[in-house]
């Protein structure tokens, strides 16, 4: 076994049964092969592992393995990134482009990883500043996106954009949303944004159901700072959020500065990871969508 990867903690859901279970055979896996596997002290499993709490398991792992779909991914990137501990993902969930090792290919994984066969990835992750009209500040990173949405009604929001000090768009809508590469193919895919490359250094800017149809999509260098400025309307009331996860409420006296971060996060890959093979997979490309509508209609009689 590479002694590169000695900790390696396990991270999941473990109150999911489809989750518990890979978790504990991960764990008897890890323990047999010589590494010392650590998780989370509520983790139930008679294993012989280290309970540690979440806010030092980074500190100490040399790799986490987060074990269900990209939302549990995002929250151990998030523990993950700024002690630079690598991550991989072994998907139970839905979707799972983060996610990529499935439940039948893990031990085999594990073990081209453990051997010191395996590919390393950087991705983007962007840093959040909302700045509010006091001069206090709320800061937040995010591996997938930072949202900017309306909140408590159903009125539209108004807001102006300006990337690098100079002025791009008023908007009218649901909100913005800023997009890595990875969160490329989240949030903003569904708004109709691009599918980014990962190793490519750009940001994606997606309208959410603007009021006017030209308001499109635009992908912009990474290093140029993004500012999102709410503009005075009646009941107006927006909230900002971090993958997911709100960082603070907004007004119009406030202002949102969005960059790439200066760190990045890795991500562990097993031997033959394909992006577009990835993307094939879960988008289903290349399927004659014809046939199996035939056949489901075939069936069904």
């Amino acid at each position: 076994m590479s002694k590169e990867f000695s900790i390696i903690a396990i991270l999941g859901r473990h109150e999911d049964p489809r989750v518990a279970e890979p978790m504990a055979v991960l764990a008897s896996y890890l323990t047999k092969a010589g590494a010392e596997v650590i998780t989370l002290p509520e983790v139930p499993t008679k294993l012989p592992v280290h309970r540690v709490p979440e806010d030092e398991i980074a500190g100490l792992a040399d790799l986490i393995v987060a074990v269900g779909g990209d939302g549990t991914m995002l929250h151990a990137a998030g523990l993950a990134w700024e002690h630079d501990v690598p991550l991989l993902g072994v998907n139970r969930g839905r979707l799972g482009f983060l996610a990529d090792v499935t439940p039948d290919e893990m031990l085999q994984s594990l073990d081209s990883i453990l051997d010191g066969d395996y590919s390393r990835e950087s991705r983007l992750l962007l840093h959040a500043r909302l700045v509010s009209s006091d001069g206090s500040v709320v800061t937040a990173t995010a591996l997938n996106d930072i949202v900017l949405k309306r909140r408590g009604t159903g009125r539209m929001i108004d807001f102006e954009t300006s990337i690098a000090n100079r002025r791009v768009n008023r908007h009218s809508g649901d909100g913005l949303i800023v997009a890595t590469p990875t969160g490329s193919t989240a949030y903003a895919l569904s708004c109709g944004g691009p599918i980014i490359e990962p190793q490519l250094d750009a940001v994606v800017v997606v309208p959410i159901c603007p009021h006017t149809l030209s308001d499109r999509p635009i992908v912009v260098p990474a290093n140029l700072e993004i500012e999102v400025n709410l503009l005075e309307r009646v009941d107006t009331q927006a909230e900002v959020t971090a993958d997911g996860h709100s960082f603070g409420a907004m007004t119009a006296k406030d202002r949102l500065l969005i960059r790439a971060a200066d760190k990045r996060i890795t991500l562990i890959h097993p031997p033959g990871y394909d992006f577009y093979e990835i993307l094939r997979s879960k988008l289903h490309w290349g399927r004659n969508s014809r046939i199996l509508t035939d056949a489901d209609d075939t069936g069904s009689r």
